[in-house]
Protein backbone atom coordinates (compact mmCIF):
# COMPACT_ATOMS: atom_id res chain seq x y z
CA UNK A 1 0.00 0.00 0.00
CA UNK A 2 2.71 1.84 0.56
CA UNK A 3 4.24 1.73 -2.37
CA UNK A 4 1.31 2.24 -4.46
CA UNK A 5 0.82 5.54 -2.53
CA UNK A 6 4.12 6.81 -3.22
CA UNK A 7 3.67 5.65 -6.82
CA UNK A 8 0.48 7.89 -7.17
CA UNK A 9 1.96 10.37 -5.39
CA UNK A 10 4.92 11.21 -8.03
CA UNK A 11 2.69 10.26 -11.21
CA UNK A 12 1.03 13.80 -9.80
CA UNK A 13 3.94 15.51 -9.06
CA UNK A 14 5.18 14.67 -12.38
CA UNK A 15 2.03 15.61 -14.06
CA UNK A 16 1.88 18.78 -12.57
CA UNK A 17 5.55 19.23 -13.86
CA UNK A 18 4.50 18.75 -17.64
CA UNK A 19 1.63 21.51 -16.96
CA UNK A 20 -1.60 19.52 -16.89
CA UNK A 21 -4.59 21.92 -15.61
CA UNK A 22 -5.51 21.80 -12.42
CA UNK A 23 -8.90 20.44 -11.40
CA UNK A 24 -11.77 23.03 -11.11
CA UNK A 25 -12.71 21.29 -7.31
CA UNK A 26 -8.97 21.83 -6.21
CA UNK A 27 -8.31 24.83 -3.84
CA UNK A 28 -5.87 26.30 -5.79
CA UNK A 29 -8.42 27.26 -8.95
CA UNK A 30 -11.05 27.90 -6.16
CA UNK A 31 -8.91 30.88 -4.59
CA UNK A 32 -8.18 32.32 -7.87
CA UNK A 33 -11.37 33.45 -8.28
CA UNK A 34 -12.53 36.75 -8.09
CA UNK A 35 -14.45 37.59 -5.14
CA UNK A 36 -17.32 39.36 -6.43
CA UNK A 37 -19.42 40.85 -3.76
CA UNK A 38 -22.61 42.41 -4.18
CA UNK A 39 -21.66 45.99 -3.88
CA UNK A 40 -19.41 46.01 -6.62
CA UNK A 41 -21.60 46.83 -9.63
CA UNK A 42 -22.83 49.71 -8.08
CA UNK A 43 -18.98 50.71 -6.72
CA UNK A 44 -18.32 51.19 -10.62
CA UNK A 45 -21.01 52.81 -11.89
CA UNK A 46 -20.20 55.40 -9.11
CA UNK A 47 -16.46 55.15 -10.61
CA UNK A 48 -18.24 55.79 -14.46
CA UNK A 49 -20.38 58.75 -12.90
CA UNK A 50 -17.37 60.43 -11.25
CA UNK A 51 -14.89 59.75 -14.25
CA UNK A 52 -17.85 61.80 -17.05
CA UNK A 53 -17.78 64.73 -14.47
CA UNK A 54 -13.37 64.66 -14.12
CA UNK A 55 -14.14 64.76 -18.41
CA UNK A 56 -16.59 67.43 -18.40
CA UNK A 57 -14.75 69.59 -16.06
CA UNK A 58 -11.03 69.54 -18.45
CA UNK A 59 -10.34 72.80 -19.85
CA UNK A 60 -11.50 73.59 -23.15
CA UNK A 61 -9.33 73.04 -26.01
CA UNK A 62 -7.58 75.64 -28.08
CA UNK A 63 -9.80 74.90 -30.95
CA UNK A 64 -13.26 74.49 -29.03
CA UNK A 65 -12.40 78.20 -27.86
CA UNK A 66 -11.82 79.56 -31.47
CA UNK A 67 -14.95 77.70 -32.45
CA UNK A 68 -17.02 78.64 -29.36
CA UNK A 69 -15.86 82.43 -29.84
CA UNK A 70 -16.38 82.35 -34.05
CA UNK A 71 -19.72 81.46 -33.23
CA UNK A 72 -20.14 84.15 -30.58
CA UNK A 73 -18.97 87.25 -33.49
CA UNK A 74 -20.85 85.57 -36.00
CA UNK A 75 -24.43 85.48 -34.17
CA UNK A 76 -24.02 89.30 -33.23
CA UNK A 77 -24.75 91.73 -34.97
CA UNK A 78 -21.89 94.56 -36.83
CA UNK A 79 -21.44 97.80 -34.01
CA UNK A 80 -19.68 101.16 -34.66
CA UNK A 81 -16.36 99.61 -32.94
CA UNK A 82 -16.15 97.73 -36.30
CA UNK A 83 -14.16 99.72 -39.03
CA UNK A 84 -16.03 98.37 -41.95
CA UNK A 85 -19.34 99.31 -40.40
CA UNK A 86 -18.26 102.41 -39.15
CA UNK A 87 -17.32 103.71 -42.78
CA UNK A 88 -20.48 102.56 -44.09
CA UNK A 89 -22.09 104.74 -41.66
CA UNK A 90 -20.00 107.62 -42.82
CA UNK A 91 -21.24 106.88 -46.55
CA UNK A 92 -24.89 107.12 -45.10
CA UNK A 93 -25.70 103.56 -44.65
CA UNK A 94 -28.21 103.33 -42.00
CA UNK A 95 -28.79 100.11 -39.97
CA UNK A 96 -31.41 97.71 -40.85
CA UNK A 97 -31.67 99.40 -44.78
CA UNK A 98 -30.52 97.44 -47.63
CA UNK A 99 -27.34 98.86 -49.33
CA UNK A 100 -26.94 101.03 -52.62
CA UNK A 101 -28.42 104.31 -53.15
CA UNK A 102 -32.00 102.61 -54.03
CA UNK A 103 -31.69 100.50 -50.57
CA UNK A 104 -32.26 97.20 -52.52
CA UNK A 105 -29.37 95.28 -51.69
CA UNK A 106 -28.53 93.13 -48.85
CA UNK A 107 -29.23 93.59 -45.39
CA UNK A 108 -27.66 91.25 -43.40
CA UNK A 109 -23.90 90.75 -44.22
CA UNK A 110 -22.76 87.33 -46.16
CA UNK A 111 -22.92 84.15 -44.28
CA UNK A 112 -19.52 82.37 -43.16
CA UNK A 113 -18.91 78.89 -44.27
CA UNK A 114 -16.51 76.96 -42.21
CA UNK A 115 -14.97 74.49 -44.45
CA UNK A 116 -14.35 71.20 -42.48
CA UNK A 117 -12.58 68.08 -43.40
CA UNK A 118 -9.80 67.62 -45.93
CA UNK A 119 -11.32 67.75 -49.02
CA UNK A 120 -10.20 69.79 -51.94
CA UNK A 121 -12.05 72.73 -52.26
CA UNK A 122 -15.39 72.14 -54.64
CA UNK A 123 -15.21 68.72 -53.55
CA UNK A 124 -18.34 68.96 -51.80
CA UNK A 125 -20.42 70.59 -55.04
CA UNK A 126 -18.82 67.98 -57.25
CA UNK A 127 -20.21 65.10 -54.43
CA UNK A 128 -23.67 66.81 -54.59
CA UNK A 129 -23.43 66.92 -58.24
CA UNK A 130 -22.84 63.54 -58.55
CA UNK A 131 -25.56 62.51 -56.26
CA UNK A 132 -28.27 64.10 -58.03
CA UNK A 133 -26.93 62.86 -61.34
CA UNK A 134 -27.40 59.31 -60.07
CA UNK A 135 -30.83 60.03 -58.42
CA UNK A 136 -31.57 61.48 -61.93
CA UNK A 137 -30.21 58.46 -63.95
CA UNK A 138 -32.44 56.32 -61.30
CA UNK A 139 -35.54 58.01 -61.99
CA UNK A 140 -34.73 57.52 -65.75
CA UNK A 141 -34.19 54.05 -65.54
CA UNK A 142 -37.85 53.54 -63.05
CA UNK A 143 -39.40 55.18 -66.07
CA UNK A 144 -38.17 53.09 -68.64
CA UNK A 145 -39.18 50.02 -66.64
CA UNK A 146 -42.40 51.11 -65.54
CA UNK A 147 -43.13 51.58 -69.97
CA UNK A 148 -41.27 48.38 -70.03
CA UNK A 149 -44.03 46.98 -68.04
CA UNK A 150 -47.13 48.63 -69.66
CA UNK A 151 -45.95 47.75 -72.96
CA UNK A 152 -45.59 44.36 -72.22
CA UNK A 153 -49.14 44.48 -70.44
CA UNK A 154 -50.60 45.72 -73.62
CA UNK A 155 -48.88 43.46 -75.77
CA UNK A 156 -50.01 40.66 -73.61
CA UNK A 157 -53.92 42.15 -73.59
CA UNK A 158 -53.59 42.32 -77.83
CA UNK A 159 -52.25 38.80 -78.02
CA UNK A 160 -55.17 37.61 -75.47
CA UNK A 161 -57.90 39.31 -77.20
CA UNK A 162 -56.66 37.82 -80.80
CA UNK A 163 -56.54 34.67 -79.25
CA UNK A 164 -59.86 34.76 -77.82
CA UNK A 165 -61.21 36.33 -81.24
CA UNK A 166 -59.09 33.40 -83.20
CA UNK A 167 -60.98 30.51 -80.88
CA UNK A 168 -64.61 32.33 -81.44
CA UNK A 169 -64.01 32.60 -85.15
CA UNK A 170 -62.68 28.91 -85.48
CA UNK A 171 -65.56 27.51 -83.71
CA UNK A 172 -68.21 29.64 -85.79
CA UNK A 173 -66.38 28.44 -89.08
CA UNK A 174 -66.42 24.63 -87.47
CA UNK A 175 -70.41 25.37 -86.98
CA UNK A 176 -70.53 27.22 -90.40
CA UNK A 177 -68.95 24.02 -92.12
CA UNK A 178 -71.10 21.19 -90.15
CA UNK A 179 -74.35 23.26 -91.30
CA UNK A 180 -73.17 23.77 -94.65
CA UNK A 181 -72.19 19.67 -95.05
CA UNK A 182 -75.41 18.80 -93.74
CA UNK A 183 -77.36 20.95 -96.23
CA UNK A 184 -75.32 20.10 -99.16
CA UNK A 185 -75.57 16.81 -98.23
CA UNK A 186 -79.50 16.70 -97.83
CA UNK A 187 -79.37 18.74 -101.34
CA UNK A 188 -77.47 16.09 -102.78
CA UNK A 189 -74.17 17.30 -103.23
CA UNK A 190 -71.53 15.25 -102.39
CA UNK A 191 -68.46 17.69 -103.77
CA UNK A 192 -68.38 21.38 -101.58
CA UNK A 193 -68.18 24.01 -103.90
CA UNK A 194 -64.75 24.75 -102.27
CA UNK A 195 -62.91 22.20 -100.03
CA UNK A 196 -63.02 24.00 -96.53
CA UNK A 197 -67.00 24.76 -97.26
CA UNK A 198 -66.94 21.18 -95.29
CA UNK A 199 -65.62 20.14 -92.19
CA UNK A 200 -62.06 19.17 -93.18
CA UNK A 201 -61.01 15.50 -92.80
CA UNK A 202 -57.87 14.32 -90.41
CA UNK A 203 -55.44 14.03 -93.13
CA UNK A 204 -56.51 17.86 -94.27
CA UNK A 205 -56.19 19.30 -91.09
CA UNK A 206 -52.85 18.15 -91.10
CA UNK A 207 -52.09 19.53 -93.52
CA UNK A 208 -53.83 22.92 -92.39
CA UNK A 209 -51.60 22.61 -89.11
CA UNK A 210 -48.13 21.99 -91.29
CA UNK A 211 -48.97 25.10 -93.42
CA UNK A 212 -49.55 27.23 -90.43
CA UNK A 213 -45.96 26.28 -88.99
CA UNK A 214 -44.29 26.46 -92.19
CA UNK A 215 -45.77 30.13 -92.19
CA UNK A 216 -45.17 30.71 -88.84
CA UNK A 217 -48.99 31.82 -88.17
CA UNK A 218 -48.81 35.05 -90.10
CA UNK A 219 -52.27 36.16 -91.29
CA UNK A 220 -54.13 33.21 -89.18
CA UNK A 221 -56.80 35.83 -88.55
CA UNK A 222 -57.30 36.63 -91.37
CA UNK A 223 -57.56 33.99 -93.01
CA UNK A 224 -59.99 32.26 -91.01
CA UNK A 225 -61.72 35.45 -90.70
CA UNK A 226 -62.14 34.98 -94.57
CA UNK A 227 -63.28 31.59 -94.87
CA UNK A 228 -65.79 32.19 -91.85
CA UNK A 229 -67.16 35.27 -94.34
CA UNK A 230 -67.13 33.31 -97.63
CA UNK A 231 -69.23 30.14 -95.81
CA UNK A 232 -71.65 32.51 -93.73
CA UNK A 233 -72.33 34.07 -97.31
CA UNK A 234 -72.64 31.07 -99.25
CA UNK A 235 -75.47 29.57 -96.38
CA UNK A 236 -77.35 32.69 -96.19
CA UNK A 237 -77.40 32.67 -100.28
CA UNK A 238 -77.74 29.35 -100.94
CA UNK A 239 -80.21 28.33 -98.17
CA UNK A 240 -81.23 31.80 -96.45
CA UNK A 241 -79.79 29.92 -93.32
CA UNK A 242 -78.13 31.80 -90.42
CA UNK A 243 -75.79 30.15 -87.74
CA UNK A 244 -76.06 32.28 -84.94
CA UNK A 245 -79.83 32.51 -85.15
CA UNK A 246 -79.48 28.79 -85.90
CA UNK A 247 -82.44 28.76 -88.33
CA UNK A 248 -83.39 28.97 -92.21
CA UNK A 249 -85.51 31.59 -93.17
CA UNK A 250 -88.11 30.84 -95.73
CA UNK A 251 -86.76 33.73 -98.35
CA UNK A 252 -84.31 36.68 -98.57
CA UNK A 253 -86.51 39.02 -97.75
CA UNK A 254 -87.44 37.13 -94.62
CA UNK A 255 -83.60 36.36 -93.87
CA UNK A 256 -83.07 40.32 -93.93
CA UNK A 257 -85.76 41.34 -91.57
CA UNK A 258 -85.28 39.18 -89.31
CA UNK A 259 -82.29 38.13 -88.65
CA UNK A 260 -79.51 41.26 -87.04
CA UNK A 261 -76.95 40.47 -89.54
CA UNK A 262 -74.30 38.18 -91.04
CA UNK A 263 -71.89 38.30 -88.01
CA UNK A 264 -71.41 37.31 -84.36
CA UNK A 265 -71.34 41.48 -83.24
CA UNK A 266 -74.52 42.03 -84.80
CA UNK A 267 -76.24 38.80 -82.79
CA UNK A 268 -74.62 40.09 -79.01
Amino acid sequence: RVRRRSASRIGRRKMAAEGEEEDYMSDAFINFQKDVKPGLVKVEKSERHHEKKVEQKKPPTRVNREEERRDSMLHCSLGSENKGFALLQKMGYKEGRGLGRNETGIVEPILLEIKKGRGGIGHERAKKRKAEERMEHRKQMLQVKRQAEKFAYNDYRVRFRCKKEQIQMEGDLRKSQFACQQLDEKKGIDIPEQTWYWVPTDQEEEDDQDTCQDDQDIGKIEATEEKLQAVTDYLRKTYFYCIWCAISYEDKEDLSSNCPGNSSADHC
